[in-house]
């Protein structure tokens, strides 16, 4: 794919290597360097592109010259990427946003700026993202639904038609949420959460605790020993 633009990646975990991937492989981005606060500098290099203080940015890349991309995942309910997003963009750099080729997105769905969107995921017809969201593997996006700013939607999530997903929310692997449901600002959905009727804002919703039977799958299954 052509390079038209360069890019720094705020982050060095995890999931900065996989933006890392995605940019280089999947986008018309091109990764120069990735960037951490000084007080969290602990290496030079990765991927062989140099690692730098977020604080020296301007110095190594003046603003223009380089859009970024903060690669943080739901760290103090998603506050940690908000605020690196917010502090680069108050610094003069432009935010990038990823969208993966291996996604259907609907003519008609809105983006905020700063978004990743990975693999598989569906957002259907008239679907309205925020600003800062963050849409891992395999989600589908009911129609007429919103994300509001700084989510994360982790995998494997269905959000039906007509939702409205308060801003800061997490949802865990797995997690649904009915027609017609609002999730309130701030919620935590624990993984195979089912969400039917609206929540209040910051709201922690756990799924019931899997019990550990008492029978072994060895004696359950009859399995020679």
């Amino acid at each position: 794919m052509l390079k038209t633009h360069q890019l720094v990646i705020i982050g060095d975990s995890a999931f900065a290597e996989v933006a890392y991937e995605c940019f280089t492989h999947d986008s018309p981005y091109e990764v120069v360097a990735f960037a951490v606060e000084r007080a969290y500098l602990d290496k030079a290099s990765l991927f062989g592109l140099p690692v730098v203080a977020l604080e020296d940015l301007p110095e190594r890349f003046p603003q223009g010259s380089v859009h970024f991309y903060a690669a943080l995942v739901y760290t103090q309910l998603n506050r940690l990427r908000t605020r690196l997003y917010e502090a680069t963009k108050a610094m003069g750099y432009q935010p990038a946003s990823y969208i993966s080729s291996r996604a259907f997105v609907w003519h008609n769905v809105e983006f905020g700026e700063h978004c990743f969107v990975f693999e598989d995921n569906t957002l259907q017809p008239f679907v309205k993202v925020g600003c800062n969201v963050v849409l891992w593997s395999g989600n589908h996006i009911g129609h007429h639904t919103r994300i509001q700013d700084h989510c994360f939607v982790s995998s494997h999530v269905v959000i039906s038609g007509f939702c409205d997903i308060g801003a800061s929310s997490f949802l865990g692997v797995n997690a649904t949420i009915a027609n017609n449901v609002s999730i309130g600002a701030d919620n935590w959905l624990s993984p195979s959460v089912t969400v039917t009727k609206d929540t209040l804002p910051a709201q922690l919703i756990r799924a019931p605790k899997p019990e550990v039977h008492k029978v072994s799958t060895l004696d359950f299954f009859k399995v020679p020993q």
